[in-house]
């Protein structure tokens, strides 16, 4: 095993700095260099809860007097937008392959703590709304996202925030329920049907908005004394009679927050949005809001050309819980049907995939995968995970196979969502905590630094990673096995005129092994194997490599300048 770590991990150094160099690829003139084009459905994703991820900035780890003792786990614990900004700019998130961060909504939360039955906790996981206009200062502040936008931008990494609309942050002392014309404080949902699982409370003392109604509402008085306190009342208002005079949208709830959202994209230029509790709202919403974010990015683009990134729309992702990609369009609560992709989302998180990927062999899932996203779901996408903040079975909790997670999550056609510490083998378990807050630790920094294990997994995560982030044609390409044994596939991808192919073997012999190509490379063609970081020759339409490695990662190797 010791063997084994040093040599993966001298490998990463050679193949990352050699990958860090260039974010090129190849088009039909294979080996010819030309811009890799950036596509949401073969992104990679970092999802981080922003409070557990790292530490920027201590000045801000206590704000409005949350210092209440919690259940836990269930309190803030100093992670922020500086410590986000940092591990960009140490080149952390390139060193993985990442082009998207997704962060947990940092809007400024609710002020009071609440027990959910887990002991005291407060909002740091940002899902409970005091003010969506304001961040949380827990979180940092508007010029910190600011700064975090354009460090990403200019690695070639997007941003995507959390939206929620359908509900605000639990009651408390600190925090009392908005009027009714805004909130409703029950029933508490069972999910029988759809109407038992979007007009009502998503839990006791959750109050949901009324996305349903069309009526005019004023301002909530708790939001007006707020906001006049702060002395940006009349800038807030003044703002929202223009958002409803340009738009004629209603003074209806949803539209507020709408328009609060869309002022991150307007202000920052974020690029997407994860929607949280997409089936507790109408789906005519989500068209809705659709609307309003391509308003807000084709204003930001106009107004911003030096810093558009490129003419891909603006991402939207939901959270349809239980989702799954065999569903394909069709969402199906019992009693109705609902395609969540019409007209709103580029993608639904998948929440299969951990159960293709313990139940299902390789070829058999590429191959559904394949399918589903070339017909059913042309023209959309998945996001796939294996762990997550509130998914209480991830595919691999104790950590026990890191490698593995990487090598499916990374290779399985769609977009992935890499949840933080996937790379470092961070454990989702944590002593005398409840529930979701075991998948909730802070990031085990020390072990990447320190321990030769986690940094092992690390270079394993890295060099997938790469070599994903290189070439669309893994999370976008069109499948073909070219042997069953050994397993060998390629994927390739075309638009317009950019062609990419890649070969990729798994479960290998170590040592010796002949590696098949013809009809993805031609005679002679020089190749690179990303993974061992090796040159070969095309000959007789095989390629020979030999190490110790069970993988291979196979690519035209570039042309010399």
């Amino acid at each position: 095993m010791r063997n084994f770590i040093v040599v993966l991990i001298l490998g990463i150094m050679v193949t990352g700095c050699q990958n860090k160099t260039t974010d090129k690829s190849t088009d039909k003139s294979i080996g010819q260099e030309v811009e890799v084009p950036f596509r949401w459905d073969a992104a990679t994703i970092y999802f981080m809860l922003v409070d557990r991820f790292n530490n920027g900035d201590t000045s801000n780890d206590l704000n409005y007097g949350r210092d209440l003792e919690t259940g836990v786990l269930r309190g803030f614990e100093g992670g922020d937008i500086k410590g986000v900004t940092q591990k960009v700019e140490s080149g952390y998130f390139t060193d993985l392959g990442v082009n998207a961060i997704w962060m947990t909504p940092i809007v400024e939360q609710i002020h009071g703590g609440t027990d959910e039955g887990t002991g005291l906790s407060y909002g740091f996981h940002g899902y409970w709304t005091k003010d969506w206009t304001n961040l949380d200062p827990d979180f940092g502040t508007k010029e910190d996202l600011k700064q975090l936008v354009e460090v990403a931008h200019s690695k070639g990494i997007r941003i995507v925030l959390d939206a929620v609309i359908n509900h605000r942050g639990p009651v408390t002392e600190k925090d009392p329920v908005w009027p009714d014309d805004w909130v409703r404080t029950g029933p508490a949902c069972d999910y029988q049907d759809f109407d038992s699982t979007v007009s009502c409370t998503l839990v006791e003392n959750l109050p949901d908005i009324r996305t349903e109604s069309d009526d005019a509402v004023e301002l909530p008085p708790q939001l007006i004394a707020k906001w006049k306190a702060e002395g940006r009342y009349e800038k807030e208002v003044a703002e929202l009679d223009a958002f409803f005079e340009s738009t004629g949208y209603p003074r209806a709830p949803r539209f507020y927050i709408m328009k609060w959202l869309a002022d991150y994209i307007t202000e920052f230029g974020i690029d997407g949005y994860r929607v949280d509790t997409v089936k507790h709202t109408e789906p005519y919403v989500w068209q809705e809001f659709r609307k309003v974010v391509d308003t807000a990015f084709a204003q930001f683009k106009m107004e911003n050309p030096d810093k558009v990134l490129d003419d891909n729309g603006f991402y939207l992702v939901g959270e349809v819980y239980n989702y799954v990609i065999s569903h394909k369009k069709a969402f199906d609560f019992g009693d109705r049907k609902v395609n969540y992709f019409d007209k709103a989302f580029n993608q639904l998180i998948n929440f299969e995939f951990k159960w293709n990927v313990q139940q299902m062999d390789y070829e058999s899932m590429f191959t559904k995968y394949d399918s589903i996203l070339n017909n059913d779901l042309k023209g959309y996408s998945v996001l796939n995970y294996l762990s997550s903040h509130d998914d209480g079975q991830p595919f691999d909790p104790m950590r026990i196979k890191p490698f593995e997670t990487a090598t499916k999550l990374l290779l399985t056609q769609g977009a992935a969502q890499i949840y933080y510490g996937d790379e470092s083998a961070r454990i989702l378990h944590a002593e005398g905590a409840i529930g979701d807050a075991n998948l909730r630790t802070f990031m085990n920094w020390d072990d990447i630094n320190s321990n030769p294990i986690t940094q092992a997994v690390l270079a394993h995560w890295q060099l997938l990673g790469q070599f994903r982030a290189h070439h669309p044609a893994v999370g976008a390409g069109r499948h073909h096995m070219i042997s069953e044994a050994p397993y060998v596939f390629s994927r390739i991808y075309k638009k317009d005129d950019f062609e990419d192919r890649v070969v990729i073997g798994l479960n290998l012999e170590k040592g010796k092994k002949i590696i098949p190509v013809g009809g993805v490379f031609p005679e002679r063609l020089n190749i690179h194997d990303a993974y061992s970081n090796t040159d070969v020759t095309v000959e007789n339409g095989n390629v020979i490599l030999n190490n110790e490695y069970d993988i291979v990662l196979l690519e035209a190797k570039k042309a010399s300048k």
